[in-house]
């Protein structure tokens, strides 16, 4: 009876763990206004709750990795179609390399945040894992760890959008500042009652 009970409580840890911090007020991820703010985990990392072209899911938030990860099960839950006949991608992770297919995510929301047309790889070598990259992140105004806290910040806090697409740098163009950024929207939310 205890061994099932353990068992039945690891398998489900994380719905355990946010049905107890929703009843505490202690959740993981929060909406203020714009910004959202994801709590660290146990393990040490970041995880979003995220909605995939309306799927929800938790993917980790990584800025160790340059895109934006998916399994092919969260691809086929989220509709997205890894059959565009672009050719595969070679990516480099830490088990080595491994041959991706490339795809665009029509919409990525997490909390108060909106994103269209977001480039993912896709792999059965991802097996289970999610992963959120720095194609997303540097789609923000700002993302910084603050405490125990990673803070995501949409270039217009207030829900208005911009426009502005990303364009391919100029020629011999560097600079961060010379480009432009893909818009991602928030939607304006009160701050939680404390």
């Amino acid at each position: 009876m205890i061994g099932a009970v353990l068992f039945i409580g690891f398998n489900h840890r994380q719905q355990i763990d946010q049905f107890f911090a929703s009843i505490t007020g202690n959740e993981e991820q929060r909406a203020e206004g714009g910004v959202v703010r994801i709590r660290m985990a146990r393990d040490g990392h970041f995880w979003a709750r995220v909605k995939l072209n309306g799927f929800e899911r938790r993917m980790l938030i990584d800025s160790g990795a340059t895109i934006t990860a998916m399994s092919v099960e969260t691809a086929k839950s989220a509709g997205v179609d890894t059959e565009s006949g672009r050719p595969p991608a070679i990516i480099e992770t830490a088990n080595g390399q491994v041959q991706a297919a490339q795809a665009n995510l029509q919409k990525l929301e997490i909390g108060s945040l909106t994103t269209e047309d977001l480039q993912v790889v896709v792999s059965p070598s991802f097996g289970e894992m999610d992963v959120l990259g720095m194609n997303f992140l540097s789609r923000l105004k700002s993302w910084r760890v603050q405490g125990n806290e990673l803070i995501l910040e949409p270039d217009s806090a207030d829900g208005a959008a911009d426009t502005e697409q990303a364009d391919a740098p100029a020629a011999g163009t560097t600079r961060d500042s010379e480009r432009k950024r893909p818009d991602i929207r928030a939607e304006k939310i009160p701050a939680e009652q404390e």
